[in-house]
């Protein structure tokens, strides 16, 4: 380990052995570091896109856990992870940090195979508690006297898991576990409800901790008995503090509560972090950060500097226009629907500006529903509304719907009641990976009876899709579109149809659907193959009428982008093999979790490209695939 004195003052993050370097630097050192560590972020994100905002409001809060705490003997787990990029820096990635998100290069998440500083796996948001507990609970069954923290912003804590964990560690309070609240008042979208008015009561409170602060100061400064004077404050405290403030809900499961903390004061931070130490049962720190610390664009505009695509640094301008996409084009249609139609209600779950629902939100506030980070209680609550005559839509991302299967079937399917699924960034999504992309939502939802699921190629065939699915459609459906902007190889002509045929009567037929389809329509135009084509929209229930027509063919190739396990392509081979069909059948679709890679990249390597499917076919092709 280095020595202090060799540093000269001044420090550099390649220049350190991390993160266990950093306990021998001063705090005007840190905080020079803490600088140097904001510019790599805004640096690198400028050039990878990624999770900026929240990344930049944990600079310090960072740096003194891993001052505080000895990584990985501690185990520190970062709830969601997307503000886990300043561990990743402070943990020995400094040298490899320009790959952030990219293929090959590291993840944008904590990744225990990336290294040995990152817990557990992280992605989706509210479970760090859970974890963290388990964690804990193993250590103390193993003998081991560590400590574990979990670090959990404030929009997490409006999903239900949060407080499912927290009544469980307060029932085993043997335990050295540290759970962090990074509160800087705004979630991906601002934070909603009475947890965000509840926090907002508490962070008001810090004019008590101001003030004993000051006392405390002063007394130190009288000679002989002010030091002492200040000792016997730290046991008056609790009696003092609970005179003043009443108790907090944290306290009332259990907690000992500390804060609110300033979480840009290394030296609160400190104090706060060995104090939490000193306790050895469930503590819970309250820390106040200011999400998009350092950077003028991210700190005026946290919500759009969330996950950012590249940008210019000196404007913060976006280096593309976004433009129109899939998500858009859907807000704006179910407002266009909405405005004539009463009954229709939209449901997010703290992803407003992400589905497109802003449009809705802004012109029909009164039906439109912000529930915060809690699927499982979006679509209850969506049930509930069906069962009263409305009309939800509950606008999701795929990887995020995962969350509420029990509901989907408990709540809505078996009582055959009317919710409308926008299921967003189905498929590949990219640079995020294993815990985001959209693989799962057409297994999951091909299990559920009474469930219906639409699959459009391109804008036009989504809002028809969208106004199918409210107006003709009676139960659970479901209409999945990918992320971003459309980029079709056919022209709509405006004619829907459940599915279509191309082509004059070939011995292959390739079936495919949604964003994928344009790639098959692609490879038998410009690729010089001999194919008839069959596009689904409606992708499930299958008819049965269709899988007659398809048996007349030699060969049927089904490219899904989807996993293959439950799949679309699983469920025509069964029907095809009940039908006794004694031609050729292969799929390729994901077999597995599908790492980070630019959209493009990942449907070439998962075969689902124009050209891997144009070498497919002319090869002929195997029979499980080549995903």
């Amino acid at each position: 380990m280095n020595e202090l004195k060799n540093y000269g003052g001044r420090v550099k993050l390649s220049e350190l052995v991390l993160p266990q370097d950093l306990k021998n630097l001063s705090i005007s050192q840190c905080r020079q570091l803490c600088g140097e560590v904001r510019n790599i972020l805004i640096d690198t994100v400028s050039s990878t896109g990624g999770h900026l905002a929240s990344n930049l409001g944990v600079v310090e809060l960072t740096m003194s856990i891993h001052r505080n705490f000895n990584s990985p003997k501690d185990k520190i787990v970062w709830d969601v992870g997307h503000q886990a990029y300043v561990h990743k820096l402070l943990t020995g990635r400094a040298d490899r940090f320009s790959t952030l998100r990219q293929e090959d290069g590291i993840s944008g998440f904590p990744k225990p195979a990336e290294s040995e500083h990152d817990t557990v796996i992280a992605g989706h948001s509210s479970t760090s508690i859970s974890a963290a507990f388990g964690i804990a609970q193993a250590m103390r069954l193993q003998g081991k006297e560590d400590y574990t923290v979990a670090v959990i912003g404030d929009g997490a804590m409006t999903g239900g898991m949060v407080y499912e964990a927290m009544n469980n560690c307060c029932q085993n309070t043997d335990s050295n576990l540290i759970v962090i609240l990074n509160d800087n008042n705004m979630s991906i979208s601002k934070s909603v409800g009475s947890l965000e008015k509840y926090l907002t009561t508490l962070r008001n409170s810090e004019e008590y901790l101001d003030t004993k602060r000051k006392v405390e100061r002063k007394l130190n400064k009288i000679p002989v008995v002010g030091s002492k004077a200040a000792k016997g404050m730290k046991y008056v405290k609790d009696a003092i503090k609970s005179t003043v403030l009443p108790r907090n809900l944290f306290e009332d499961m259990g907690f000992i509560y500390l804060g609110p903390i300033n979480g840009h004061s290394l030296n609160d931070l400190e104090q706060a972090m060995r104090m939490a130490k000193s306790y050895h049962r469930p503590v819970f720190v309250h820390v106040k950060t200011i999400k998009g610390k350092g950077y003028l664009p991210a700190e005026n505009n946290p919500g759009e500097y969330h996950g950012i695509s590249r940008f210019d640094v000196e404007s913060g301008n976006p280096e593309i226009s976004a433009g129109d996409s899939y998500s858009t084009i859907f807000g704006k249609e179910l407002l266009r629907l909405a405005e004539n139609d009463q009954r229709i209600c939209a449901i997010t779950a703290a992803m407003k500006y992400g589905t497109g629902l802003q449009y809705f939100g802004k012109k029909l506030p009164e039906r439109f529903y912000d529930v915060g980070i809690a699927e499982q209680h979006a679509v209850t609550f969506g049930g509930g509304l069906a069962s009263m005559g409305q009309i939800p839509v509950f606008a999701v991302y795929s990887t995020f719907l995962q969350r509420a299967y029990d509901q989907l079937i408990h709540d809505v399917a078996i009582g055959e009641l009317h919710l409308v699924l926008g299921i967003d960034r189905a498929g590949i999504v990219g640079e995020d990976g294993e815990t985001h992309q959209g693989l799962f939502d057409v297994p999951m939802l091909t299990s559920i009876p009474n469930t219906t699921i639409y699959s459009p190629a391109c804008y036009e065939e989504l809002k028809i899709c969208l106004k199918r699915a409210i107006y003709e459609e009676k139960y659970l459906v479901g209409v999945r579109y990918p992320r971003g902007a459309e980029d079709i190889s056919y022209k709509f002509n405006g004619n829907y149809s459940d599915y279509k045929f191309f082509g004059e009567g070939n011995d292959t037929l390739i079936i495919s659907y949604g964003r994928i389809f344009n790639e098959a329509y692609k490879a038998v135009e410009n690729c010089g193959i001999s194919c008839d084509l069959l596009k689904l929209t409606k992708i499930f229930p299958i008819a049965e009428e269709l899988i007659g027509e398809i048996s007349k063919y030699k060969r049927i190739v089904f490219f899904e982008e989807s996993l293959a396990n439950g799949g679309i392509s699983e469920k025509f081979g069964a029907m095809l093999m009940e039908r006794g069909f004694s031609g050729k059948y292969t799929r390729v679709a994901a077999k597995g979790f599908v790492r980070q890679a630019a959209v493009k990249s990942a449907l070439n390597q998962l075969g689902l490209s124009s050209e891997k499917m144009t070498e497919f076919i002319k090869n002929g092709g195997d029979s499980n695939g080549t995903a």
